[in-house]
């Protein structure tokens, strides 16, 4: 078998090679192939390593073009590139909102309130509409209650101090005998000269009685009056108790029918009722003090964003901005950087990156324009080429 003939392969001289200049190097190539053959693995991993090298130098050349200028990462609006604006997404929220939230009752232990009355969530209200009504059932009985009761006690009040007016007149007429008895045993003892020795020593056991009975009945009057005063005040107490709590049930009655506070627009929050996650309806029952829905003012309209750390020393009070409803996406508002939070939340990825929350007016009005709207913010830093007015 024949030998495959070799190849050569002229390798001409440069400047510092070591061939001369009209000198050449013959190499078998079946040799050469052989001696650079590699393992597939190694040869895969090469491959991954210039591709991976290739898009960090394009990644690199991106961030460099877009941190020229003001160091605002670029973004695309309407398909044309802008270094210049910032893009930010938020969630839009009315500047004057009222919460409405399960009253809470006062004198009371109750667990959940009944809605039996309820005005639909979107519904446009005025100031003093009825916006829910709870059960008064259990108040109304309560308040019932409590007034009987308090009746009751009003009147065992009335005859405790009868009978203590009647005691203290029997009390007193006790002592006046008391007093009329040590007064003519007094005067026995004037006459003690004249008696004999028996009759004078029972006149004075006599006068020594009348002095004990009339201190014993004084004694026991004033006792007698504390007691009398004390059982009546523990009724008057009583009384009075039981007349506020009937108070506090006739106001918690009052307070199951809740009225609009502002002119707005009726929104209701997701609340954990029963089990789930869900807005309320008739029929459902609501822990007091629960924000169960919002009366929001649709005339006066913000957006609040997230921003980095990185992007917020790019930002200014007053700044010039438009705003975008993703909803809709013919809908644009000129607006305003109002304010940023001065403390900043932990990032998603890291607590070393922080995000801070910023408020941006919207000028204008729009029917379609509702709080919890999702938003896209586009501020121009650099003031220029962004057509903001």
């Amino acid at each position: 078998m024949e030998s495959t003939p070799a190849h050569e392969v002229e390798v001409s001289s440069e400047a510092g090679s070591p061939l001369g200049p009209n000198e050449s190097l013959s190499v078998d190539s079946a040799a050469l192939l052989r001696s650079l053959r590699l393992p597939r693995g190694v040869i895969v991993g090469f491959a991954a390593v210039l591709v991976v090298a290739a898009l960090s130098g394009v990644l690199l050349l991106r961030k460099r073009d877009g941190s020229q200028g003001s160091g605002v990462v670029k973004q695309s609006r309407g398909g044309a590139v802008d270094p210049q604006t910032l893009r930010l997404k938020g969630m839009t929220a009315a500047v004057e909102t009222r919460a409405i939230q399960a009253p809470l009752i006062a004198g009371q232990q109750v667990g959940t309130l009944t809605i039996t009355k309820l005005i639909p969530s979107g519904t446009r209200v005025r100031q003093g509409d009825l916006l829910v009504e709870f059960d008064r059932q259990a108040q109304l009985r309560n308040s019932i209650d409590q007034q009987a009761q308090a009746d009751d006690l009003n009147q065992q009040v009335i005859e405790a101090q009868a009978k203590e007016d009647a005691n203290r007149v029997k009390d007193e007429t006790e002592i006046l005998d008391a007093q009329d008895n040590l007064a003519k045993a007094k005067l026995e003892m004037e006459k003690v000269e004249l008696l004999s020795r028996i009759d004078a020593e029972k006149a004075q056991e006599d006068l020594d009685e009348a002095n004990a009975t009339l201190a014993q009945l004084r004694q026991t009057f004033d006792l007698k009056r504390k007691a009398a005063q004390a059982s009546i005040r523990i009724l008057e107490i009583q009384r009075d108790r039981a007349r506020e709590t009937m108070l506090h049930a006739q106001a918690n009655s009052a307070l199951m029918e809740i009225h609009s506070p502002i002119d707005g627009i009726v929104v209701f929050n997701t609340i954990w009722k029963q089990g789930n996650m869900g807005e309320v309806q008739e029929g459902d029952q609501v822990r007091p003090g629960v924000p169960f829905m919002q009366v929001v003012d649709p005339a006066i309209m913000e957006v609040r964003v997230p921003v980095n750390q990185e992007d917020l020393l790019a930002l200014k009070i007053g700044e010039k901005a438009q705003v975008r409803l993703e909803a809709y996406a013919d809908m644009v508002f000129p607006g305003q950087l109002e304010s940023i939070d001065p403390m900043g939340t932990p990032g998603d990825f890291s607590n070393k990156l922080r995000n801070f929350s910023a408020t941006f007016s919207i000028e204008g009005h729009d029917p379609r324009l509702m709080p919890d709207l999702s938003a896209v913010v586009d501020v121009d830093p650099a003031g220029a080429g962004s057509g903001f007015k």
